[in-house]
């Protein structure tokens, strides 16, 4: 079994490492390690998934980005009144973990329909997974029923995306 994996460490600037667990040895790998793309015509049924840890700079990161500074996202002491207690990350950042799906694709994304299920809290470690659930010869348009689910196999967040793959032969 092979696992990838990226550890970032602040001192004071982020560094990137890359690992490789072979048969539960640690490997470190010289250089980043890229996803395989999905190669030729989506087909009914074939599946991507990966797995990463939320931390406290991806939130800080895409409330920078975003500015979308709601206290449930910032707010420590407001969070402990509420049912969540504690803060949770910011519901987009963990839909837009599909869009590394989509990438592997090449997906041009035209419609994408959210339901959050539960909340998500920094250090949480989100599955995302997303399978051809309909695809159209004529159009090549494809729909890709997707979701997201914590460590302990919570379903957090589901989803439908519309659009259409690119091609590679």
């Amino acid at each position: 079994m092979v696992s990838w994996f990226i550890i970032s460490v602040t001192n004071p600037y982020p560094i990137f490492y890359s690992f490789c667990f072979v048969d539960e040895a640690l490997i470190p790998m010289n250089r980043p390690v890229l996803p395989i793309r999905a190669r030729g015509t989506p087909k009914v049924g074939e599946k991507v998934a990966f797995r990463r840890t939320l931390t406290e700079a991806d939130v800080a990161l895409f409330i920078g980005t975003t500015w979308d500074v709601n206290p449930l996202h910032t707010d420590e002491v407001y969070c402990n009144a509420t049912p969540f207690k504690h803060r949770i990350v910011p519901g987009l950042l963990t839909a837009s973990l599909l869009t590394h799906l989509g990438g592997l694709w090449a997906f041009l994304a035209t419609e994408m329909e959210f339901h959050f299920l539960a909340p998500v809290y920094v250090g949480d470690s989100i599955t995302a997974e997303g399978e051809v659930v309909e695809f159209d010869d004529q159009s090549g348009a494809v729909l890709l029923r997707c979701k997201c689910t914590n460590q302990d196999g919570k379903e957090v967040l589901r989803a439908d995306v519309r659009g259409f793959p690119g091609k590679f032969e």
